[in-house]
């Protein structure tokens, strides 16, 4: 496929706010999970939680759309040039040039939650949520787009993609086509999610938590740790023989095998690691580094694992950056992105924090220690609930 040039990316998660951030506590091995702090009554876990939501509200011209979610958006967008980028793309193409592709899993649910705790009667003796609450739009799963929309002053297509864990790596696949189709020049896309009693609660309930700090891929693994997260990037059609770092293929299946499980076999896995390697047009082997889904889940590792086994030589360095951030669902896909841009940046490909015993089902692709080595090539995997499966190749300009 034609590239696309990432003018700008970011991301702000338990590790902190912007992407020197992220480099930093990967090289140190320093994680960002602590103990669950999160709700009247935490759950005995381990959180991966951003610092400073609670210091920064939106501004007031912003305040209809106030919520956890939207704060963190707001916070996101303000590191590492993003505005600045922004507001170039929209000088050079028009803000109805520009379109506003994100995605989330739960969105303002949090507020939702709240509304329901202190609801109040109404004149006619009904339930209604407090005053302060009744505000439609953060009620919905399009609260973060239409907040980002109106933050932004973008005026292109405005799209929130909801596809659980895959949701804002889909994002880029969505961003693509428009401009490949000429709708748009550019875009900003991303992701958010935001802790809340919901998410922390229902995962519990599906026996998917663990009550210590996430191992991936480890023997031993026993659930996931959950965490909270927002990032972008502004991406723009590529210049002939541009460089930079670049979008350089995506891949996307639905293998609906269940609604919470993968196929066995993990064939949507492999369906989308195939395509985005053939729109990139390159083989298994010129990839150096992939950050993998690498939930923790017993099943979700072996799986994933199998399907990279069978698509890729042992000398790939794949692992998962889950232990760093915890899960941060919704927007797992642009900062697990994030961290592969890093890697073609810097050339630190990350290890797996917090496992030590390898599971031997798992092929040798799966590292649990850094290396530092450039990298033309880099991928993210991210799946989601229902079998939704994305998959994305990132690249250098003049990589062949």
């Amino acid at each position: 496929m034609p590239p696309i040039a990432i003018r700008a990316f970011s991301a702000t998660t338990a590790l902190g706010h912007g992407v020197e951030a992220q480099a930093g506590a990967l090289a140190a091995r320093r994680g960002g999970l602590r103990r669950n702090d999160f709700g009247p009554s935490p759950l005995p876990t381990w959180i991966g939680r951003v610092d400073g939501i609670e210091d920064t509200p939106l501004p007031e011209a912003l305040a209809a759309w106030e919520c956890r979610n939207n704060r963190l958006a707001w916070l996101a967008l303000q590191q590492d040039g993003l505005r600045e980028a922004l507001e170039a793309a929209v000088s050079r193409h028009g803000a109805d040039r520009v379109a506003l592709v994100v995605g989330t899993s739960t969105s303002s649910i949090g507020a939702s939650e709240e509304g329901y705790a202190r609801a109040t009667v109404d004149a006619q003796g009904q339930p209604c949520f407090p005053p302060d609450l009744q505000r439609p739009m953060v009620h919905t799963l399009h609260s973060l787009g239409d907040f980002l929309q109106h933050a932004t002053g973008v005026r292109g297509p405005c799209m929130t993609v909801a596809t659980a864990c895959s949701s804002s790596a889909k994002v880029f696949a969505q961003a693509a086509r428009l401009i490949h189709a000429g709708v748009v020049d550019a875009a900003l896309v991303g992701g958010v999610d935001t802790l809340c009693g919901s998410v922390l609660f229902g995962f519990n309930a599906l026996g998917l938590v663990s009550a210590e700090p996430c191992r991936p891929f480890d023997a031993s693994r026993d659930g996931l740790s959950l965490g909270e997260a927002g990032g972008f990037a502004v991406l723009e059609r590529a210049a002939p023989d541009e460089d930079g770092l670049q979008l350089r293929g995506y891949g996307e299946s639905s293998d609906a095998h269940h609604m919470s499980a993968p196929h066995p076999e993990g064939l949507g896995a492999t369906l989308a690691m195939r395509d985005a390697l053939a729109r990139a047009g390159i083989d298994p082997g010129a990839v150096g580094y992939l950050n993998l889904h690498g939930t923790s889940t017993p099943a979700n590792d072996a799986i994933e694992a199998r399907a990279v086994a069978a698509l890729f030589p042992d000398s790939l360095h794949a692992s998962s950056t889950k232990g760093w951030t915890g899960h941060t669902l919704g927007a797992a896909g642009i900062v697990e992105s994030v961290f592969a841009l890093i890697a073609l940046r810097d050339g630190l490909l990350p290890g797996t924090l917090n496992s030590a015993t390898p599971d031997p089902a798992c092929g040798p692709q799966i590292r649990f220690d850094h290396v530092q080595r450039p990298t033309a090539w880099a991928m993210n995997n991210s799946f989601g609930f229902g079998g939704n499966n994305c998959s994305l190749v990132f690249g250098k300009g003049g990589a062949a």
